[in-house]
Formats: C-alpha cells, sequence, structure tokens
C-alpha cells in the first residue's frame, strides 16, 4: 500500500445499515493493512480548528523562561510543558526537535481517577488556551469513541465493547512545536520513528510534508490529510489487545529541506488511552493456531509506565 486511505465518520454514524457496515469494513481493512487511516466527518469544527492553532501558537511563542514555569517536575511529563529535545523515540540517543504542552483528562472531583491523573496546567498569561485545550480535548475524545465502535464490531466484538474502558481514560491531547531548524541537526530529527503507545491516535496538522508512515515493504510513504481530515493510527495498545491483527505502524516526522529549515511546524495528536486497569491480554478470536499468541499478558497502566521509561520521561 503507497497511499493512507480515507474514510468517512459520517457513514458510520448514518442511519444506513450498509453506509454503517461499508465504514467498519474499510476502516479494519486499512488498520490490518496499514495502520493509518485519513478521516473526514470528525466532531472539530472549522472555528474550534482555527481557535486551537492560534492558542497553540501564542503559547509556544512566549519567553522559553515563562513557558518553563510550566514545566512541572515529578510526573513524567504528563501535564503542562515539555522543554525542547526533552523526549527521545524508543531506541534513539538524541532528542527529537519539538517542544509541546499536554492537556490531559478532565474528571469530577468524586471520580476513582481524581487522584490518580495529575491536575491540568492553567496558563495565567493565555485566559482562553484551557478553554479551547478543554473542548478540542472533548471532541476528538468523541471522535476516538466511535472510531472504536466500528473497531469493535470489525473485531466482532458488541459495539460498545470499548466505552467503559475509554470512559475517563487516561487519554493525552499533545500540541507540538518544531522550531524552526537553525543549525545542522546532527541527525536528529523533529520525531525519530516510533510507534505510539496508546490505542489510537487522533492527529491534526498532516496537511503538509512532514509525516511519514513505513508500510509492510519497509517503504516510507507520506501521511498527507486533506484540511478536513484527521489521521488516525492504530497505537501499541491495541495491536497487542489484537495480536497484531490491528497494525501499530512505525511513523516518523522528518526535517523539511533546507530551503525551509526557518519554518515553524505545529501538529496536535491526541492520544486515546484506556483507563489503567484495562486488560491488554490477547483477544480470544485473535488468536489461533495461524495466529499463535505474540505478546505477555499485561494491563494498560504497567504497560505506559515501561513506555515511559523507555522515552526518558520517568526516570528509574
Amino acid at each position: 500500500m503507497d497511499k493512507i486511505p480515507s474514510v468517512d465518520l459520517r457513514d458510520f454514524l448514518s442511519d444506513n445499515p450498509e453506509r454503517k457496515q461499508k465504514f467498519v469494513n474499510e476502516i479494519g481493512k486499512a488498520y490490518e493493512e496499514i495502520g493509518f487511516v485519513a478521516l473526514k466527518g470528525h466532531f472539530l469544527d472549522d472555528q474550534l480548528v482555527d481557535d486551537l492553532y492560534g492558542e497553540v501558537k501564542n503559547f509556544f511563542e512566549l519567553p522559553t523562561e515563562t513557558k518553563q514555569n510550566y514545566e512541572i517536575p515529578g510526573i513524567g511529563g504528563q501535564r503542562g510543558y515539555v522543554g525542547f529535545g526533552k523526549e527521545t523515540a524508543k531506541g534513539f540517543k538524541k532528542g527529537d526537535l519539538k517542544e509541546f504542552w499536554h492537556f490531559g483528562q478532565y474528571v469530577s472531583d468524586d471520580s476513582k481517577y481524581k487522584s490518580e491523573y495529575p491536575d491540568n496546567v492553567v496558563v495565567d498569561e493565555l485566559p482562553k488556551f484551557n478553554e479551547v485545550g478543554k473542548e478540542a480535548y472533548q471532541m476528538l475524545e468523541k471522535t476516538g469513541k466511535y472510531v472504536l465502535r466500528a473497531l469493535a464490531l470489525y473485531l466482532g466484538l458488541d459495539e460498545f465493547y470499548f466505552d467503559d474502558k475509554i470512559a475517563e481514560g487516561n487519554s493525552i491531547l499533545r500540541p507540538i512545536h518544531y522550531p524552526p531548524i537553525t543549525q545542522e541537526p546532527d541527525d536528529a530529527v523533529r520525531a525519530a520513528a516510533h510507534g505510539d503507545i496508546n490505542l489510537i491516535t487522533l492527529l491534526m496538522g498532516s496537511q503538509g510534508k512532514g509525516l511519514q508512515v513505513q508500510n509492510h515493504k519497509g517503504e516510507w510513504i507520506d501521511a498527507i490529510a486533506e484540511p478536513d481530515e484527521l489521521m488516525i493510527n492504530v497505537g501499541d495498545m491495541l495491536s497487542r489487545h489484537t495480536n497484531n491483527k490491528l497494525k501499530s505502524t512505525i511513523h516518523r516526522v522528518v526535517n523539511p529541506p533546507r530551503e525551509l529549515w526557518g519554518t515553524s511546524r505545529y501538529s496536535i495528536p491526541f492520544f486515546m488511552h484506556p483507563v489503567s486497569e484495562m486488560s491488554l491480554n490477547a483477544l480470544e478470536n485473535c488468536v489461533d493456531e495461524n495466529n499463535p499468541k505474540l505478546y505477555e499478558d499485561t494491563t494498560a497502566g504497567e504497560f505506559l509506565h515501561e513506555r515511559l521509561i523507555e522515552l526518558g520521561l520517568i526516570k528509574k
């Protein structure tokens, strides 16, 4: 496969059973073959997207010392600001050429996860930053819920199988700034080749060249979305849970051509995580004689902790 397939969530949301099944088949096939789709018909409207990008650019244009005030020690970068070059892809020594922010799950005071999740960090200098971030988080979470319902049907599960596992899940919205490149990068790239940790990732900001996906032949192909599309890919948690039936695909963000080194790039992924106690054990109907069990049993919380250590965000 040399192109990312495009699907339309409105097919799944329609009252027409044939259109709904068409979406289930298309997204399931794409996730078996390449692990990525470009999705139209999501719940983000143009105004919200414009507002979010505006607030994100305002934040990253703040002085470095101001941004560093929002870097919270001891929480593995799960909320607030993470400075330039601090995250390193698994298996790489060079830090990625990026800085980013994390919005996390919004829970009520009486939620059992209130003590488990760090509080979101409020940016005093930008009154609308947190409000816009919260609205985008919730619309992306809503979109992801319907994608997972389609995948549940594709896997032969109850349509609502994932609903209680992602309700109050440990999901993260990550606005990323890849600053202009001012000197020879010395082997560092904007985001080194990696697979995502979570169930699925919903990515805003892949409308230009930069994001590349490795297909099953080992070839790197450009993943470029239309203006009204999100790029959505399978993460390692879902791949483990389905015994690799749905593929978590290696991807990267390459540096631009030298003539564009002076430009910034922004992208905003939403990493959809379940609650920490979700079992990632291989689903029974994804294991048979031809597809033996590939992974050890674990939970989402255990797997996340292990990967944050590998990324250098949590120190042993």
